[in-house]
C-alpha cells in the first residue's frame, strides 16, 4: 500500500507507540491523584506539557497549553469560548477566512445563529485578503481566527501581518491560529506569527488519535478572555475539565520531538518526493491535463492540490484505491459531502475542476519510488476513465 494522505492522519510512529505503552502500564495513576501513582503520573503531564510549549516556539511566561480531545475540540473552545467569555461580546465581530477547516467554520456558523456577526475575508489563489481583513477589523471586533496552513491546498497564509494588522486597529482583538497543518510542517514555530490562542493536533504529526492542545497566551488567560466549554472537575487548570489521556499527552509529545529531531531529513525527503511528480507531470505526455493549483503565498510542500479534467475526483480516488494508493479529494472531515469543496471553490476553482481535483499529501515516509508509482497509476487511471465517461 502506498500512503499519501497524510493530511488527514499520519501513522504513530515507533517512538509514540513505545511511549505511549509504557505510560499505560507503568503509569496509569491519575494526574489529579495525590497518592504516589498519581504524582508520577501528574509529573509525566507537566513533562510533556513543558516539552510541547517549547517545541512550539513558547518563551517561559508567554503562556501555557491545554490538552483536548483534538485539533476540533480546541478549535471549538478557542472559537466558541471567546465568544462567549464577556457578556459585552454579544453580537460582537468574528473574522474567519473563507477557507477554514469545519471545525472553525462551523463553530463560527453556530455562533452566527447567537447573534454574532460572523465576517469571511477571501483567500483567493491561497493568499489572504489582508485589505479585505483590515476593512473588517473595527471597534466590535472580538475575535480574528485564520488558519497557517490550508489543509487541501497546502496554502501557507501571512497570519501574522493578518494578526498585526487587526492588533494595529483594535489591540483587544484576540487572535487564533489552526495550525494543525502547519505543525512540524513549515521549519517555523507555529507561534511566530505571534497569535493569541494557537491548535495543534497529534496524529497530524505521527502520534496518537485522541490528543489535541490548545495554546493560550499569558495575556488571554489574565484577562480572562476566553472561558472553557466543559465544566467538571477542573482538569488543565479549570480550562478543560476531565481526566487527561496522559498515554496520548506523552505520546503526543514524543511524536513531537521526534518530528523535531527528524525535521531536516524528512523535509528532504518530501521534496524528492514533489521533484519527482512536478517531474513526471512535464515529461509523461499520460499526465499532460494534471495541473497543480499552485498557492500564489507559498504552500507547504508536502500538500499537493491536483485537478486531474474529466474526470471525478471520487472515480479516481476509488480507481487509485483499487491499485494500493491512497489519496484524498480534500478534508477527511467533509469526505461524505456532496458539495464541491468549499475551501477549493474559495482558492478559485469553479464547480466542476474542484470537483476533479484530488490531494496528494506526504510525509517523510513517502519515497520518490511511490510517487513514481502513483504517477503510473494516475496515468492508467486517466487513461481508462476517460474511455467511459
Amino acid at each position: 500500500m502506498i500512503y499519501f494522505d497524510n493530511s488527514a492522519t499520519t501513522p504513530v510512529c515507533a517512538r509514540a507507540a513505545a511511549k505511549m505503552a509504557e505510560i499505560g502500564e507503568q503509569f496509569w495513576g491519575n494526574p489529579s491523584s495525590v497518592h504516589s501513582f498519581g504524582l508520577s503520573a501528574s509529573k509525566i503531564l507537566s513533562e510533556s506539557r513543558k516539552k510541547l510549549l517549547n517545541i512550539m516556539g513558547a518563551s517561559e511566561g508567554h503562556g501555557d497549553l491545554f490538552f483536548t480531545s483534538g485539533g476540533t475540540e480546541a478549535d471549538n473552545i478557542a472559537v466558541i469560548g471567546t465568544a462567549l467569555a464577556k457578556e459585552r461580546n454579544r453580537g460582537g465581530r468574528i473574522i474567519i477566512s473563507d477557507s477554514e477547516h469545519p471545525a472553525v467554520y462551523s463553530s463560527a456558523d453556530y455562533l452566527s445563529k447567537l447573534g454574532f456577526d460572523i465576517v469571511t475575508i477571501g483567500t483567493r489563489g491561497g493568499k489572504l485578503d489582508i485589505g479585505g481583513l483590515e476593512a473588517a477589523v473595527n471597534e466590535r471586533t472580538i475575535l480574528v481566527s485564520l488558519m497557517t496552513v490550508n489543509n487541501e491546498t497546502g496554502a501557507r497564509y501571512d497570519v501574522a501581518a493578518a494578526f498585526a494588522t487587526a492588533k494595529r486597529i483594535n489591540p483587544a482583538v484576540v487572535t487564533h491560529t489552526d495550525a494543525v497543518q502547519a505543525f512540524m510542517k513549515t521549519g517555523e514555530s507555529v507561534l511566530s506569527c505571534r497569535p493569541d490562542l494557537a491548535t495543534v493536533s497529534s496524529h497530524k504529526i505521527f502520534g496518537p488519535k485522541g490528543v489535541g492542545a490548545l495554546f493560550v497566551s499569558g495575556d488571554v488567560i489574565r484577562s480572562k478572555k476566553i472561558v472553557p466549554l466543559f465544566h467538571g472537575g477542573n482538569q488543565e487548570s479549570g480550562f478543560r475539565s476531565g481526566t487527561e489521556n496522559l498515554p496520548g499527552i506523552a505520546a503526543f509529545a514524543e511524536a513531537a520531538e521526534f518530528c523535531s529531531e527528524q525535521f531536516v531529513s524528512m523535509s528532504c525527503t518530501v521534496n524528492e518526493c514533489v521533484s519527482a511528480l512536478e517531474r513526471r507531470l512535464s515529461t509523461d505526455g499520460r499526465l499532460s491535463t494534471v495541473r497543480i493549483n499552485r498557492p500564489e503565498g507559498g504552500s507547504v510542500d508536502g500538500i499537493i492540490s491536483l485537478t486531474v479534467p474529466g474526470i471525478r475526483s471520487e472515480v479516481m480516488l476509488r480507481f487509485l484505491s483499487g491499485k494500493g494508493i491512497c489519496v484524498s479529494s480534500g478534508s477527511a472531515c467533509s469526505s461524505r459531502s456532496k458539495e464541491p469543496s468549499r475551501a477549493l471553490l474559495a482558492f478559485g476553482l469553479d464547480r466542476r475542476s474542484a470537483d476533479s481535483t484530488i490531494r496528494v499529501s506526504l510525509s517523510g515516509f513517502n519515497t520518490p519510488v511511490e510517487m513514481e508509482t502513483f504517477c503510473d497509476a494516475l496515468a492508467e487511471g486517466i487513461a481508462s476513465l476517460s474511455k467511459v465517461r
